[in-house]
């Protein structure tokens, strides 16, 4: 069981046995968008990643060390440009990034994984990556700044850097156990693995497979939970680094790896729900939980049609308590229900019932919708199970900033 849980301003280099740093090569308009993640030592990796069929180099990159070695020093960081879509090109261009990298740490380039973010179809450019990549072994070190910069410097269209640091116990563990993480992502958000990027850290000791299976356990209720827009994009990578600098080490399942799971859950959750509040162009985090359906895979089903419905997004932007909007999606998600056994609830207020309109205080509802946080509830009526979605409103910002947005 957690017995403590104590969140700290920091980010990725609060576990020990992590330095991070960010540099600005010029790939981005303004500001830092390269960054660099290391292990003091020979870290212990997970990751999940896009199920896109068109992947950028890093994912391919990245995926075939994690499952070939499942160990990893480094992992180098450039938002502004995807690296998708390049050919062999491509392809050498993120091999050469790892050597470079590898060099300067003293590594074997299989130890340094590469993520990127941003615009698709365009080179990267070397020039300038090439001589940021120095700078930013330079620059490494340990602290809330250097969480908060780096956090920054992978950001695209967010508005927002995402990091979070926890420290957690539990009466199963032999000391407590430091987590970390960071994330970007305001659209082309619909992940089917994992989340747009993200990075999370733990000073705890597991073996690979066990870390592997605690990330893919803790990342279903979380990125993989959160939608803005439906896109499901080229480079979504969420990678899990354990130094074991820590006292803890968690060596089998039973129940201190089901507290560690149920902690890194908690993590990534709260990190996936700021990738939702900052949907491009978003007033509102949306909360939709689905439950009483047969199953949760048809529980998420429906969550996830309800929260990808553009009527239903605009209908919540509005602060219009349109029932009717939420039902004919549920109703065309694929799974098979008794539209007379739905009972929905907008926040506190109950909007309809066995399908049809119940009497409720629209102004309240109306009002409640202006808040920065909403949910939504429906009921299915026809099992015990359960799941819950984040999203966002759609507003008119949304189609201001990916049509002005080169992707």
């Amino acid at each position: 069981m957690i017995t403590l849980w104590k969140e700290e301003l920091a980010g990725v280099t609060y576990p020990e046995g992590f330095v991070v740093a960010a540099v600005r090569c010029g790939l981005k308009t303004e500001g830092d968008d390269l960054a660099l993640l290391v292990s003091d030592s020979m870290a212990t990796v997970a990751g999940v990643f896009t199920t896109n069929y068109v992947q950028a180099a890093c994912v391919r990159y990245s995926r075939r060390v994690v499952r070939s070695s499942g160990v990893a020093r480094a992992v180098l960081i450039n938002a502004g440009n995807a690296n998708a879509c390049n050919g062999e090109r491509g392809e050498t261009d993120n091999r050469n990034l790892a050597e470079w990298t590898s060099r300067l740490l003293d590594v074997a380039p299989d130890a340094v994984l590469t993520a990127s973010t941003g615009v698709i179809g365009h080179p990267l450019p070397m020039d300038r990556l090439q001589k940021g990549i120095p700078e930013a072994v330079e620059r490494l070190e340990r602290s809330a700044e250097a969480d908060a910069r780096a956090a920054r410097a992978i950001m695209t269209t967010d508005t927002f850097p995402k990091y979070r640091a926890v420290l957690v116990d539990s009466n199963h563990w032999v000391a407590p156990i430091r987590f970390g993480g960071m994330c970007k992502g305001a659209g082309m958000i619909a992940p089917h693995m994992a989340t747009m990027l993200a990075f999370l850290t733990t000073d705890a000791r597991l073996p690979g497979p066990l870390l592997q299976e605690a990330l893919r356990r803790a990342v279903e209720p979380s990125f993989n939970s959160v939608t803005v827009d439906g896109d499901t994009s080229t480079n979504d990578m969420c990678l899990l680094l354990a130094s074991g600098m820590g006292e803890a080490e968690i060596s089998r399942e039973g129940e201190a790896f089901e507290d560690f799971v149920e902690a890194l859950t908690r993590l990534a959750t709260a990190l996936a729900k700021e990738i939702a509040r900052d949907g491009e162009g978003a007033t509102k985090l949306v909360t939709i939980t689905v439950q009483g359906a047969p199953t949760r895979y048809a529980a998420k089903t429906v969550a996830k049609t309800v929260a990808e419905s553009p009527l239903v997004k605009t209908a919540l932007f509005g602060c219009d308590p349109n029932w009717g909007r939420l039902l004919a999606a549920a109703g065309r998600s694929g799974v098979h229900l008794d539209p007379n056994r739905i009972e929905g609830f907008i926040g506190p207020y109950r909007v309809c019932a066995q399908g049809s309109s119940v009497p409720f205080d629209r102004e309240g509802a109306h009002a409640y919708l202006k808040g920065r946080e909403v949910t939504v509830t429906l009921d299915l009526g026809i099992g015990e199970e359960s799941a819950t979605v984040y999203t966002c409103d759609f507003s008119y910002d949304y189609v201001r900033i990916n049509a002005e947005y080169h992707t």
